[in-house]
């Protein structure tokens, strides 16, 4: 039997995470031959199969990947396994909520904590624990602090080109990362603070060869990971035409009429000043998904230029006009609950989505969460005005509105008490 364990646990909300860190091991026969993987997707299925797995490995690694919105989902998790097994399972987590709040994710009751990307130190923080055998030998590589560890990965950001996106041994096939880090800053976005404003591409030649593996694994509805899908190939706000028509035709000419390519859909959707008739004639020629999602954010002029979007109200209006007249349905994001926005700005954008309503698109609501590393996370909670919960509750039953923004208002506020608030309360004095 193998001696150690790895169990990794997948969110209902974050499928696709672990894929490319198990793809960075998978021709790693020292760590194949020392470790037994496990893949749980459930929480009761975890509680049900855990007591197992600790039976028969000397050691059990569990590992999670958390974004802030799941935060409290996995708390829960960890508390009760802690309860149960105190020291029998090493707990480990890596994802944007550690990378932001690494001392915080400890007092939930990690062992061990990765920030930022972990290709490569998830890789070596394995064959580590092969040489030691017991994660708390481990020296030298890792920061130690109050008997907590963290790894914060390399200075330098890795090249995605060097690793696969998902993993075939293992069998956990996804979406292909086609594009990491994001060149705008917009305040309420973690990517660029976690990945680097850099944008880093994986080479057309080496998406290719792995559609040619999903395709002989029968999975053909080839979908994408990037901040933006027009931003493939291009390392300023310009759309590299040649490389995203070389990119789908490419594809196209692997999987025929055999599958589907979902481009500029979740999770790929299209900044607005990048959809122009030459853009969206590749996307009509190549793609499958009717649907393309813009991102507005908000109807105002002055926050647009605030939040650093990068973009105008003018580049939604042409984008969803453009691409209604090629045949496509649209959904625009608008996040509500800005700290700086005033009532003139929510003014502002209760016109701008009437108008795009109007233009037969549809309003993907959201209520913004203070993520940590973005400049929102230190400020005070705004509520969502009146007007705007009027005018939600009208569209809704419509079907022209949709999304979580109800829920998400909810988690911002849990957010804010949890790690914002407390940090705002004076310490008394004795």
């Amino acid at each position: 039997m193998v001696q150690y364990a790895v169990v990794i646990f997948y969110h209902k909300k974050n499928k696709f995470s672990f894929n490319a860190l198990l793809g960075a091991i998978e021709d790693d026969e020292e760590i194949l031959n020392n470790f037994k993987f496990y893949f749980i997707r459930n929480k009761n299925k975890l509680y049900d199969s855990i007591e197992e797995i600790v039976s028969i490995h000397r050691e059990v690694i569990l590992c999670f990947s958390i974004s802030t919105p799941q935060f409290f989902d996995t708390e829960e998790i960890v508390f009760t396994l802690r309860k149960k097994y105190d020291k029998r399972v090493l707990i480990i987590a890596g994802g944007p909520h550690p990378t932001g709040l690494p001392e915080e994710t400890f007092e939930t009751g990690f062992d061990f904590i990765f920030r930022y990307e972990a290709e490569e130190s998830f890789k070596e923080f394995l064959k580590v624990f092969i040489t030691h055998g017991d994660f708390r030998k481990i020296k030298g590589i890792f920061f130690k602090k109050d008997n907590k560890y963290i790894f914060s990965g390399r200075p330098e950001f890795i090249d995605i080109d060097n690793y696969m996106p998902f993993s075939i041994k293992f069998r956990r096939f996804g979406p292909i990362e086609i594009t990491r880090g994001c060149n705008h800053f917009c305040y309420y976005c973690q990517t660029p603070r976690i990945f680097g404003v850099k944008l880093r591409h994986r080479s057309i030649e080496k998406i290719l060869k792995y559609v040619e593996i999903l395709k002989k694994y029968k999975k053909t509805d080839i979908r994408f990971i990037t901040p933006d899908a027009l931003s493939y190939g291009s390392f300023n706000n310009e759309v590299n035409i040649d490389a995203v028509y070389s990119l789908l035709k490419g594809i196209r000419e692997i999987i025929k009429d055999e599958g589907r390519i979902f481009f500029g859909s979740f999770p790929s959707e299209i900044r607005p000043e990048k959809i122009k008739e030459e853009t969206v004639s590749i996307l009509k020629k190549f793609v499958d998904n009717k649907m393309i999602v813009i991102g507005a954010q908000t109807g105002s002029e002055r926050l647009l230029k605030k939040i650093r979007r990068g973009h105008t109200v003018s580049d939604v209006i042409d984008a969803v006009k453009i691409l209604r007249k090629n045949g496509f349905d649209v959904a625009v994001d608008f996040i509500f609950g800005f700290p700086e926005e005033n009532e003139d700005d929510i003014k502002e954008s209760i016109e701008l989505m009437k108008i795009l309503i109007k233009m037969g698109a549809k309003i993907h609501a959201h209520t913004l969460l203070p993520l940590p590393q973005t400049p929102y996370f230190k400020k005070d909670l705004p509520t969502i005005n009146k007007d705007l919960r009027k005018f939600i509750g009208k569209y809704i039953p419509e079907g022209v509105v949709f999304g979580a923004w109800s829920n998400q208002e909810k988690l911002a506020k849990k957010i804010y008490e949890r790690f914002i608030l407390k940090n705002k309360i004076p310490v008394p004095r004795s």
